[in-house]
């Protein structure tokens, strides 16, 4: 079962997320990482919302302590952010 991931950084900056992406070695519009199903990131009023899709919410748990914990604090980037999870009824691709 799929699970969509929101994750809120309250006060972090799109250039705060460019670094981090660099840093996990992705590029933008590229491949993501293994298990995420797709990615998108925003800037919001008050700081920055990526949302994602992961094949298992298990995935996502063991990418976030391993990849972006670490790396976002070597960015910058405020944390911890809030992070809700939704269970994916459907999704669509190209």
């Amino acid at each position: 079962m799929a699970f969509a991931v929101v994750l809120k950084f309250l006060g972090g900056t799109l250039e705060q997320y460019d670094m981090l992406i660099a840093k996990m070695g992705f590029q933008p519009g590229g491949a993501g990482a293994p298990h995420s199903l797709f990615h998108w990131a925003a800037a919001t009023d008050d700081g920055i919302q990526l949302t994602d899709v992961w094949d298992s919410r298990r995935a996502f748990e063991q990418f976030a302590a391993e990849e972006i914990g670490p790396l976002a604090g070597e960015v910058g980037l405020p944390g911890p952010p809030q992070i809700t999870f939704y269970e994916v009824h459907n999704y669509l691709t190209a």
